[in-house]
C-alpha cells in the first residue's frame, strides 16, 4: 500500500474493496479512462454483496445553511469507506486532499483512493484513517 497508509493492517470491509480493485485491475489492466475503472469497480462490488452508493452529493454547510459545491465522493460502500478512483500517471498531494476533504466534511473516517494506472494494483492504493 501507499506511504500514506496511516494503519498497516486494513480494516475488513476495506480489504473487502482492495480486494475487488485488485479483481478488476487483473482483468482490465492499466491505460483505461476512469470511467471504466468505476463501472467495472461498481459491478465487481455488487458481485461480492457490498453495499454501496455511487457519485455520492457532499454538501458544504456554510453559517449553518448546506451549500452545493460540485463534490461527488465516486463511491462511498456501506456508509463507511469512501473510495476515490484515479486513472492517472502518479498521486499527487492535491489527490490526498481531495479525499481528506471528503472524510471531513463527510464525517467518514476511513478512505480509499485507488489508482489503475500501475502495473501492480498494490503500488495504486492509498488508504487513510481520520
Amino acid at each position: 500500500m501507499s506511504s500514506w497508509s496511516t494503519n498497516s493492517e486494513p480494516d475488513p470491509l476495506s480489504g473487502e474493496i482492495i480486494g475487488a480493485a485488485i479483481t478488476v485491475h487483473r482483468e482490465l489492466g492499466p491505460g483505461l479512462l476512469e470511467s471504466a475503472y468505476s463501472e467495472c469497480l461498481a459491478v465487481e462490488f455488487a458481485d461480492r454483496g457490498l453495499k454501496f452508493e455511487r457519485e455520492v452529493f457532499l454538501p458544504v454547510t456554510f453559517k449553518g445553511r448546506r451549500v452545493d459545491c460540485g463534490y461527488r465522493m465516486d463511491f462511498v460502500v456501506s456508509q463507511s469507506v469512501i473510495v476515490e478512483i484515479k486513472a492517472i500517471e502518479k498521486v499527487l498531494p492535491v489527490h490526498e486532499a481531495q479525499l481528506l476533504t471528503y472524510l471531513r466534511i463527510s464525517g467518514v473516517r476511513t478512505g480509499l483512493l485507488l489508482n489503475f494506472n500501475v502495473r501492480a494494483m498494490k503500488q495504486g492504493i492509498y488508504r487513510r484513517v481520520l
